[in-house]
């Protein structure tokens, strides 16, 4: 039995002991999430007891009926959607099209313009300013307010520009010019054929963003255009225990305390299942992307 030279033991002693680190490192990541889940279709005085370890007490669905029982829960899903939709593919673009010319090492001025991008990751005008603009340039009440101050993440322009450096072929880009491909077809038909691993990092990065992105709505959009995660903190709100309200539900406080905490729980699975869903389609994409992308070269 072959041994390790670092760790003096075997290999399939050590693939054993990788497995369990392994599982008990799922297990520690994966548990809050499925605790949410139990909890949200349990009694939430069970699950204040300590009740609902590994399996759901007094099974419910209350939470859940009380936050699809909202007639805007179908608007904030339709919202939510296409503002994540159409976020993606605008932050995606707007990446890629940033980092494509500071990948190029003939570009004049190529570190200063670097160096210029390099400053936002530090510094901003802050929310006053920003919410000025968008007020000055007639963004307000309309969905492009949500891309456009902040559509280049200057983290991913970074990553995506290290691997076009370190992981496209620079022979390849400079076969196609000697052939009379400019910049453009060249960033077309090469480099983005060959960049669908970090596509996939960027497009889940942007994908996240924007579906749990709650703020910049309740700044910029009307009610009406909210989107989901927007929707669930206004249920949650209305929902928070008041003495008028207290006084007009069977049961009183108890009860209405009852609900809200149940609506917690229902809320988080409510607005993170889409992800969790679209997740293991890219899922194969993302870990080889990142990594390519984080070398420095």
């Amino acid at each position: 039995m072959r041994k390790n030279k670092l760790t003096g033991m075997s290999d399939k002693m050590s693939d054993v002991i990788l497995v369990v680190m392994c599982s008990l490192i799922m297990l520690v990541v994966a548990y809050p999430l499925y605790y949410v889940l139990i909890a949200s279709i349990s009694d939430p005085y069970d699950v204040y007891a300590g009740k609902t370890f590994l399996l759901p007490s007094q099974f419910t669905l209350e939470g859940y009926k009380s936050v699809f029982a909202d007639e805007r829960i179908f608007t904030g899903y339709m919202n939510s959607i296409k503002y994540t939709v159409v976020g993606t593919i605008f932050s995606t673009v707007m990446v890629y099209i940033t980092a494509y010319p500071l990948s190029v090492k003939s570009l004049p001025g190529r570190k200063w313009i670097s160096l210029f991008f390099l400053v936002t990751m530090y510094f901003g005008g802050g929310l006053v300013p920003t919410y000025l603009v968008v007020k000055n340039t007639g963004l307000l009440n309309n969905m492009w307010a949500l891309f456009l101050p902040g559509g280049v993440a200057m983290g991913n322009v970074i990553i995506v520009r290290n691997f076009f450096e370190n992981s496209i072929p620079h022979e390849m880009m400079e076969a196609a010019q000697i052939d009379g491909a400019n910049h453009f077809t060249t960033f077309l038909q090469i480099v983005v054929p060959l960049s669908r691993s970090i596509m996939a990092v960027m497009v889940v990065f942007a994908m996240v963003a924007y579906w749990n992105d709650w703020f910049t709505a309740l700044i910029y959009l009307k009610a009406e255009q909210a989107p989901l995660p927007l929707v669930l903190r206004n249920i949650l709100i209305r929902s928070e225990v008041t003495a008028t309200q207290s006084s007009t539900i069977s049961g009183g406080y108890a009860e209405l305390n009852r609900i809200t905490e149940m609506i917690k729980f229902s809320s988080i699975i409510v607005a993170a299942a889409p992800m969790l869903i679209v997740y293991p389609f890219v899922q194969k994409y993302f870990e080889q992307g990142f990594m390519s992308g984080a070398v420095k070269g």
